[in-house]
This record gives C-alpha cells, structure tokens and sequence, in this order.
C-alpha cells in the first residue's frame, strides 16, 4: 500500500471515535443510576441513589476532560510540525528583506 492510499477503514474507525465520547458518558450515568438503584435497595437508604447519579456525572465529566485532554495533545504536536507553522511574510533575518 503506497503512502498516497488511504486505509478502507479510516472514515468508519474517525466516525466511531467521535461516537465514543457520547457513548461514553451515556454509560457513565447509567451505571451511575445504576449502582445507586443498587445501593438504595439493599441498604434502603434513599440518598444513595443520588450518590449514584452523581458518580455518574463524575465519571462522564471526567471523559470529557480525558477527550479533550488527548486531542488538545494531539493539537499541540500538529503545532510543533514545522509544516502547519505560521510564519509571516517579512519573519527574514536579511536586514534588507524588511524594507
């Protein structure tokens, strides 16, 4: 496979890493909501319910933070690459290129 192809898979394998996220912070809460069904039941205390809930939100905050915390890496090293560097137009060491 020469460098200029693209692999068969590459659109389906970015599409299912941006569904991720979501995904992730659904199954976050309902596992949330989830163990504090759990806890409410057996312990018959009601407020663990929302403890659950709010562990819940916990972990899909903290999803979000991890996706984002990757691809602000990501962006950083893209801003690194002397390729997409922003140069101006008169940023020249010649003492005669700036006039």
């Amino acid at each position: 496979m020469s460098n200029k192809e693209e692999p068969k898979l590459k659109k389906i394998v970015n599409a299912a890493d941006g569904l991720s996220l979501g995904i992730s912070m659904v199954v976050a809460v309902l596992l949330g909501v989830g163990l504090g069904i759990l806890m409410k039941n057996l312990f018959n205390i009601p407020w663990l319910f929302w403890l659950g809930v709010f562990w819940g939100v916990a972990g899909a905050i903290l999803n979000v933070y991890k996706a984002y915390a990757k691809q602000k890496k990501s962006l950083d090293e893209l801003a690194n690459d002397p390729r997409y560097r922003y140069k101006k137009y008169n940023d020249s060491n010649d003492e005669d290129d700036k006039y």
